[in-house]
């Protein structure tokens, strides 16, 4: 019997690093552009035929209201206001095409319709990653939270793409992947627009958890805090450091789209010409 191996890929984001990450604008036979199409069907097929998984699901960020700007208003207000732009200059003129590639190749697809993508990811993570192995695609370091023995995070980057396990975060960060809330929190997420404790980077973050083990050590301790500047961040940042563990962590409770059934899937040998020519767009 074959072994079960499920990948999870968040659709927007790669989607937004093939629109962008493309040599140059590509235009299709109808005389729009495909680039972000072409790059994620290829690197989707790509992935595949490397990770060779037996069930798959593609979960994009829909249009919806995000619970975690009711907490801070600021989150993500850093991110471009595409409104501006000619609709077939932004990465969401594309998926029209790019949802009939995945049905062609009888990949299931859903946009979130109350919360993010990471957050059905999480909730895969808990329900299946436990039992099966599973592998998350996604550049956003967000999800390295959800590393486990089973579950691994998979950044596409053509011949340099990187499979992040334990090890790798441990290698990388020394910490431990569950501590990865905890150590964004403290030194905030730029590209998120989480502003963490001044004076606390990544290695100072990391030695606080390596001695205290949680974010919640680190502040019922406080005054255990060898370094003077730190302790005093840590106390001036402590109610900040508390709202952006409710921003990144990931906690798994949001009920996802797709049974195990329903991501069974097997790979038929398409190339991403045929798949480009069997929706018209190439």
């Amino acid at each position: 019997m074959e072994k079960t191996h499920i990948l999870l890929v968040d659709g927007s984001n790669l989607l937004f690093q093939m629109f962008y990450g493309m040599p140059a604008r590509i235009v299709g036979r109808q005389g729009k552009p495909i680039q972000g199409t072409l790059g994620f069907v290829g690197a989707l097929l790509k992935m595949i035929r490397l990770l060779q998984p037996t069930h798959v699901a593609v979960l994009f960020d829909g249009e919806t209201e995000n619970p975690r700007e009711k907490l801070d208003e600021n989150y993500k207000a850093n991110r471009e206001d595409y409104s501006a732009l000619p609709e077939e200059e932004t990465p969401f003129s594309q998926l029209p095409d790019l949802y009939a590639a995945l049905d062609f190749l009888g990949i299931c697809h859903r946009e979130t319709t109350c919360c993010e993508t990471d957050d059905w990811m999480a909730s895969y993570a808990d329900a299946l990653g436990k039992m099966h192995p599973m592998t998350l695609v996604s550049q956003d370091s967000d999800y390295f939270q959800l590393i486990t023995d089973k579950v691994t995070v998979f950044r596409y980057r053509g011949e340099r793409s990187v499979l992040c396990d334990g090890m790798y975060i441990r290698e990388k960060l020394g910490i431990e992947p569950a501590q990865y809330a905890d150590f964004k929190s403290l030194t905030g997420d730029g590209s998120d627009n989480i502003p963490g404790a001044k004076g606390v980077g990544p290695k100072t973050a990391a030695s606080l958890l390596r001695q205290f083990g949680t974010l919640q050590a680190i502040l019922e301790n406080i005054h255990a805090i060898s370094k003077p500047s730190v302790r005093e961040s840590v106390i001036q940042h402590a109610d900040r450091l508390l709202l952006n563990q409710q921003l990144i962590r990931l906690e798994g409770k949001e009920p996802v789209p797709f049974t195990l059934e329903e991501m069974a899937y097997t790979y038929r040998g398409e190339t991403s010409n045929q798949v480009l020519t069997a929706i018209g767009i190439k």
